[in-house]
């Protein structure tokens, strides 16, 4: 018996638990969690918490990372389109894009050729279309390799989301252009940096896989805290009893109702919200 006892915790990975947003832009070593954030998690755990991560990784971006990361609790995967047991090697729960997507997909290529997009499934294959600089970050990021294709229709199924890879300007023009599709309604299309654009099935969100995630654990939404920074955190945040962010997170996101702005991601941002439970149990 602990303190924590039927408590759980959500919290994206990226710029939260840690910093990536450099290796992104330009390359480089994936940050390890740091030192403040560990020892917090651990004891978190340790008086009987659920640690839990709610990342827009797909399994095959996200697996070599698992074991690195202080959790006991599945992992909310592809920006909430499934529920990941690691421990036991199974989805727990999948939400899954429909095939419309692929007349969709196309459609914007030919109105926007060019456009860089990752294609992720439910197993280990990546596939990439018109890959650009950006994506090559990406996969550098997430240490995977990626089969590159001409067009959506070579893609097998099921595909879990569709992430789309561009620097301002087009990036704006390609959320407008979404945004005025007849389709757009049937999707969950939200940022997850500043340079990539996330499309999920509807419904296929963090906030919902963390109520759903949340009913499978057998915890009381008012013992579910979530952390994260940037818009396809917002569900998630908005479902949390009490939400926080790194200082480093977006203004929608320091804008979410009663959420609690900590310290940057790269100053323990985790290890201070972890601080603040400790003081209200």
């Amino acid at each position: 018996m602990g303190k924590f006892d039927g408590v759980l915790i959500a919290s994206d990975y990226d710029n939260t638990i840690t910093y990536t947003e450099d290796v992104l832009r330009s390359g480089g070593e994936l940050p390890p969690v740091s030192e403040e954030n560990r020892q917090a998690m651990e004891y978190f755990m340790a008086q009987g918490g659920i640690f839990s991560v709610a990342t827009g990784r797909a399994l095959p971006a996200f697996a070599p990372l698992a074991p690195t990361i202080p959790m006991n609790g599945p992992t909310i995967l592809f920006n909430g389109a499934a529920i990941y047991d690691f421990a036991a090697g199974r989805y727990l729960y999948t939400a899954f894009l429909p095939e419309d997507i692929r007349g969709h997909v196309r459609r914007l290529l030919e109105d926007m050729p060019g456009v860089a997009m990752e294609i992720y499934h439910d197993d280990n294959s990546i596939h990439a279309i018109n890959p650009n600089e950006i994506t090559v970050n990406h996969l550098h990021l997430t240490h995977l390799p990626t089969v590159a294709l001409d067009d959506i229709d070579q893609v097998p199924s099921p595909i879990s989301k569709v992430l789309f890879e561009e620097y301002e300007p087009r990036m704006s023009q390609l959320i407008h252009y979404i945004a005025r599709q007849s389709w757009a309604a049937d999707y969950e299309v939200v940022p997850s940096t500043n340079l990539l654009l996330e499309l999920t099935a509807h419904g296929a969100n963090k906030g919902g896989m963390t109520e759903q995630l949340a009913r499978l654990l057998g915890i009381s939404p008012r013992h579910v805290y979530c952390m994260g920074d940037h818009a396809n955190d917002i569900p998630m945040l908005r479902f949390a009893h009490i939400a926080f962010a790194p200082d480093n997170a977006i203004a929608p996101v320091k804008e979410v109702p009663g959420i609690r702005v900590l310290s940057h991601c790269r100053c323990g941002a985790v290890a201070a919200m972890i601080d603040q439970l400790d003081r209200l149990y």
